[in-house]
């Protein structure tokens, strides 16, 4: 029997104002007349009552989309419904190069390979977390249908990381120009497009809520690239200045600052059967370093277990935002 079509389920009907834009990306000149290179889509929702001060802008990983954060592989509301149930105006970008913001490689660069079930599997239900990745809803197997859900999304990242990471920075940083200060909402590898918008226009990000950052700094990812930079791919603004990644990564780590994350209210969010987890403390400890106001929002602390890398997405997401909603409405009462 065929599944229910979705416009057939009690989904809660929601009241909303929505809609969508783009950054433009930059004009280039090339043989076949001038085009534009890597703009960002850019979909927003607004609840029928705003009663958050401040919108949220939702930044998705590695190879995925802004729908990473609309819904779940077996068609539960995501992140962003419950973001807007619970009062915030939604701001949700396709990274440039990603989902509905176009990529061809003859002006953004060369492109990455295709992303296999393989290395989805590895990073969001790997075999060793099987006994304690209890949170994890779907069949296992390579072909399932909610596995071929999750892939589906996923598409091949530029093969420059660290272009990649600042094309992500410029365009959210025009983004927050247009639609003013916000709380940036990263995930994954999306992780180092909320330090560079902030390294960008940090009068514009409030705070950051990274879940399951990229890291620790200076990380190296076979067939990905390397965190020259601290936590990016891309040049931060240190302080004392750092002229190259050399001279950065030589330095005495105690010494170095980024005044762009000065007291910025930064939280890292883990789930409990995560490998991000045992990354996560060195990854707080160094924006500490660098200035910032962060902690560490192990979901096991707040009475959550059993979730993996894809916590925004697993059988227990509505349970899993709400420390994170928490942690927002802490440092930005409602009004």
């Amino acid at each position: 029997m065929p599944a229910t079509a979705p416009h057939l389920t009690d989904s809660p009907l929601v009241a909303s104002r929505r809609g969508h834009f783009w950054i433009p990306g930059e004009r280039v000149a090339t043989p076949g007349g001038t085009v534009q290179r890597a703009p960002m889509f850019v979909d927003w929702e607004a609840p029928e009552h705003i009663t958050q001060p401040h919108p949220l802008v939702l930044v998705h990983g590695g190879g995925g989309q802004g729908t990473d954060w609309t819904g779940t592989p077996d068609g539960r509301p995501g992140w962003a419904q419950r973001f807007l149930e619970g009062g915030f105006a939604v701001y949700i970008v396709d990274r440039p190069a990603h989902g509905r913001s176009p990529y061809h490689p003859d002006v953004v660069g060369p492109m990455g390979g295709a992303f296999p079930y393989e290395a989805a599997a590895g990073l969001f239900l790997p075999e060793e977390a099987a006994g304690s990745q209890t949170q994890w809803g779907y069949e296992r197997e390579i072909g399932s249908a909610d596995i071929d859900q999750l892939v589906a999304a996923m598409g091949p990242l530029p093969a420059d990381l660290g272009e990649s990471q600042a094309m992500d920075g410029e365009r959210l940083a025009r983004l927050l120009d247009r639609i003013g200060p916000a709380v940036i909402v990263t995930h994954s590898a999306g992780g180092p497009a909320g330090w560079l918008a902030a390294d960008a226009r940090p009068e514009l990000v409030l705070g950051i809520a990274a879940v399951e950052p990229i890291g620790p700094a200076f990380a190296d990812f076979p067939g990905l690239g390397s965190l020259n930079w601290g936590l990016t791919a891309a040049p931060m603004s240190y302080m004392p200045p750092q002229a190259t990644p050399e001279e950065l990564q030589a330095a005495d780590p105690e010494s170095l600052r980024l005044p762009a994350l000065k007291d910025k209210p930064i939280a890292v969010i883990t789930g409990s059967a995560s490998g991000f987890a045992g990354f996560a403390p060195d990854v707080v400890n160094f924006l500490r370093t660098a200035g910032a106001d962060a902690q560490w929002l192990h979901l096991k602390e707040y009475g959550i277990e059993g979730n993996g890398h894809g916590l925004i997405f697993e059988s227990n997401s509505d349970d899993t935002i709400k420390p994170v909603i928490a942690w927002i409405e802490a440092h930005w009462p409602r009004a």
